[in-house]
């Protein structure tokens, strides 16, 4: 079953949160609506601006401690590569 890694963060160069889920549309809707108490509720961390797709979830779950392990510049070059504006990727999941 395939899975995501994803990056999401409070604006440009703001704070970060690195996740892994199997289903990344709903997840983010949790953490937009804040359904799940915790660090993203807690410092409005809503914006999607990295993800990657991963053949299951175990790979998904490696990807996301190797990035939850990087600094933050690493993670923040990973991010402008694809998305220098850090705009929100939500619309790119359809």
């Amino acid at each position: 079953m395939p899975a995501f890694v994803y990056i999401l963060a409070s604006g440009r160069h703001g704070t970060l949160y690195v996740g892994a889920t199997g289903d990344l549309a709903r997840r983010l809707d949790q953490h937009r609506s804040g359904a799940v108490p915790g660090f993203t509720r807690d410092h409005r961390v809503t914006r999607l601006v990295h993800y990657e797709l991963y053949d299951n979830v175990l790979e998904a779950r490696a990807r996301e401690r190797t990035l939850k392990g990087w600094r933050r510049d690493w993670k923040i070059s990973l991010i402008e590569q694809a998305n220098p504006e850090w705009s929100d990727l939500t619309t790119t999941l359809i």
